[in-house]
């Protein structure tokens, strides 16, 4: 359900359920109505200025471009705070880029934008598990205006 009209494919609508403010950056975790969680780091002067506050109401923005996918880990970890695992429900190839669209616990969807040569090397299919990672820098918060 898009909330707003913008070029971000992933919209995510959530309370906030953490604000922890530093002199330069702030980082916020945004908590899905599925219990899923995306941690977003922002100046603190824009967490300021939108009066970001545990319980307010949030929408996280990712572009499908900043979207990575991972099928196997291979035993690492990765730095990014933003992991969602879900399963594969669409995968739209185009000339040189695939679409892929990863369903989540509780209904959300993450959409993500990869070349055909990655998707070809994970292999993607509907059906098939992912996790989409993004870094909390690439998430872009919104909240109404008042």
């Amino acid at each position: 359900m898009t909330m707003m009209k913008t070029s971000a494919r992933n919209q995510f609508a959530g309370r906030i359920s953490q604000v922890d403010a530093c002199p330069v950056t702030t980082e916020v975790v945004l908590t899905l109505g599925g219990g899923q969680q995306i941690t977003a780091t922002l100046t603190s002067h824009s967490a300021k200025s939108l009066n970001l506050a545990v319980g307010a109401e949030a929408v996280a923005l990712i572009k499908a471009s900043a979207i990575v996918l991972v099928t196997d880990f291979g035993g690492y970890r990765l730095s990014a705070r933003n992991q969602l695992a879900g399963t594969i429900a669409k995968v739209d190839k185009g000339a040189v880029t695939t679409v892929v669209a990863l369903a989540l616990a509780g209904g959300e969807t993450v959409t993500a934008t990869i070349t055909n040569d990655a998707a070809d090397a994970l292999g993607l299919a509907v059906g098939r598990p992912a996790t989409a990672v993004f870094k909390a820098y690439s998430v872009l918060l919104a909240v109404k205006a008042s």
